[in-house]
């Protein structure tokens, strides 16, 4: 069970890193302004790394379970702000939110073999903070011995 759970983990990080690699050489090349030059290299760093976690997790080797557990914290937490914003996912998202207006209200979304990446000075207007919990049960798994 505990190697059918890891394989799948590690395929999703393959796809979403290869799919986010994707969008983040397609947002470089275009050569815009410098933050958004600096933003797309952070981003390929991000997803350069998911996507050697994914491979060596398939390839069942140790070091392959600690990368794929940070790269399972660094999709977990959800924040938009007007002030900064922050989201990623890679492969899938299970996402359970709050809005924080005058009358607060929870949400879910979801999809799976998809990637995003959010990470901005500015944000929206209506906050949002929560959670992923497909990375958060995948982080879990991961801690199976």
């Amino acid at each position: 069970m505990r190697d059918v759970l890891f394989r799948l983990i590690g395929i999703l990080e393959i796809a979403g890193g290869l799919y986010g690699l994707t969008a983040m050489l397609r947002r470089l090349l275009p050569l815009g302004t410098t933050q958004d030059a600096v933003f797309a290299i952070i981003g390929l760093l991000i997803f350069s790394f998911v996507l050697v976690a994914g491979v060596l997790l398939v390839e069942n080797r140790p070091r392959g379970v600690i990368c794929s557990q940070i790269a399972q914290l660094l999709q977990l937490p959800l924040l938009a702000t007007p002030m900064f914003s922050y989201a990623l996912h890679c492969g899938g998202y299970v996402n359970i939110y709050a809005t924080l207006l005058h009358a607060p209200r929870l949400g879910y979304d979801w999809h799976l073999g998809s990637q995003g990446f959010v990470f901005a000075i500015a944000g929206p207007a209506v906050s949002r903070i929560g959670i992923n919990l497909l990375a958060l049960a995948s982080w879990l798994a991961l801690r199976l011995r």
